[in-house]
């Protein structure tokens, strides 16, 4: 069993940038042994990574397993692999569209599905990455909402069909100063980064659900700058 305040064993996806790059080097921190599931892995270094795309299920329980093997089980799977693409519904190419839902739905449950029984043996937690958007919903952004939605259905279910036997907890962050909005156009892009989180708290407070004892867990955690827009 790990130490009170060791996150242990951590699968992360997405792990290579942003809030997932944070959250690695958390469990770092706190002494932890974390592993990256990422399809670019080349800004990785000091911990164990696979590449692979979380869209692709069959990739990600190929990948799961040897992670497992690897780290010899797992104590906790973190789902921060995302994407967005931003635009009226008839104006996003359907493969693009869908392709979000890859990632951000699928993607999680796939990687969720296949570390269940990893994780039943260590009686371990699943934290997924919700959003702000996935409880309240904008236009020109019909992919990500209807993906982050989604993630709140499926992890609220997961967790009522898992009570007991493993730990789930639905992050909600608001914006955070990422490299995820990179590749938008100006008009999709925040105007004020002052109002962006940092992933660093984000990381922190995901540390703080996987840390909780035995018998307690964080359900859902709503984290945010004091000034987000998109909430509530």
């Amino acid at each position: 069993m790990k130490d009170a305040g060791n996150p242990g064993r951590v699968l992360v996806t997405g792990g290579g940038s942003g809030l997932g790059a944070a959250v690695v080097q958390a469990v770092i921190t706190a002494g932890g042994t974390p592993l990256v599931l990422d399809r670019d892995v080349s800004a990785v270094s000091g911990t164990k990574c696979l590449e692979v795309d979380v869209a692709d299920r069959a990739a990600v329980e190929t990948a799961v397993k040897a992670a497992a093997e690897t780290l010899d089980g797992l104590d906790a799977v973190v789902t921060a692999a995302g994407i967005d693409r931003c635009g009226r519904l008839d104006d996003v190419p359907a493969e693009e569209w869908e392709k979000v839902l890859g990632v951000n739905l699928f993607g999680t449950v796939s990687t969720v599905r296949a570390a269940l029984p990893y994780l039943k043996q260590s009686h371990g937690r699943v934290i997924t990455i919700a959003s702000t958007l996935g409880i309240r919903a904008v236009g020109d952004a019909t992919a990500y909402c209807a993906s982050k939605f989604g993630v709140m259905g499926f992890s609220h279910s997961l967790a009522a069909e898992t009570a007991g036997e493993i730990g789930v907890t639905t992050m909600i962050p608001g914006g955070m100063k990422t490299r995820f909005f990179d590749d938008r156009t100006e008009q999709y892009k925040p105007q004020d980064d002052s109002r962006l989180n940092s992933p660093d708290r984000v990381a922190d407070a995901i540390l703080f659900a996987l840390n909780q004892p035995v018998g307690c867990e964080v359900r859902e955690m709503l984290i945010a700058h004091e000034e987000e827009g998109s909430w509530p």
